[in-house]
């Protein structure tokens, strides 16, 4: 596998091996010594979480506050989406950056979004499967996100904004300033 770490410290972009031959391929997605080796940090995956979802999805900006913090490691398995990750440690010299990364089944890319970030995505194609690691569980109580079109944040979603289709529980999220982290 290929790690490189993103602009922001402690989030990376994966990729994977991948084996092809005439019936298909093969890739290992995760391994925790390899991970652990190229990046010094130690997970311990406890949940996976699958989502299907179609063009103009915009699932985000999402996070887990205090103990129930989570870190994930996302990607596609069909289809192609616009993944964002913002920093939003307080004492971060990158809080309120983001990075953007196009995660699709060509390329088998992969995000690792460090505890301490919101990750969002939208889909691109005409659907996507979307797959992740979390290395705490959810908790109802600690869900908290930040509205995907705050100005501060001025992320390019890459689709127009009559093409975006968002739940109502998304669309009253706040914006990084007024947001509790």
């Amino acid at each position: 596998m290929i790690v490189k770490e993103t602009a922001l410290e402690g989030c990376y972009i994966i990729q994977p091996r991948v084996f092809e031959d005439k019936r298909g391929y093969f890739i290992e997605s995760f391994n925790k010594k390899a991970f652990q080796e190229a990046t010094g940090l130690e997970v311990d995956f406890v949940q996976d979480n699958e989502s299907q979802s179609s063009k103009g999805v915009l699932r985000g900006l999402h996070y887990q506050r205090g103990e129930y913090a989570q870190a994930k490691l996302v990607r596609v398995v069909k289809g192609k989406v616009l993944d964002i990750a913002v920093d939003l440690r307080e004492n971060s010299e990158t809080f309120g950056k983001h990075v953007s990364i196009e995660l699709s089944e060509e390329n088998k890319q992969q995000l690792f979004v460090p505890r301490g970030f919101a990750h969002g995505f939208v889909v691109l194609s005409a659907t996507a499967l979307f797959s992740y690691k979390c290395d705490n569980y959810y908790n109802v109580n600690a869900e908290s996100g930040i509205i995907y079109n705050d100005p501060y944040l001025n992320i390019d979603w890459r689709l127009p904004k009559d093409q975006i289709v968002i739940s109502d529980k998304d669309m009253v999220l706040p914006n990084l300033k007024s947001a509790v982290l």
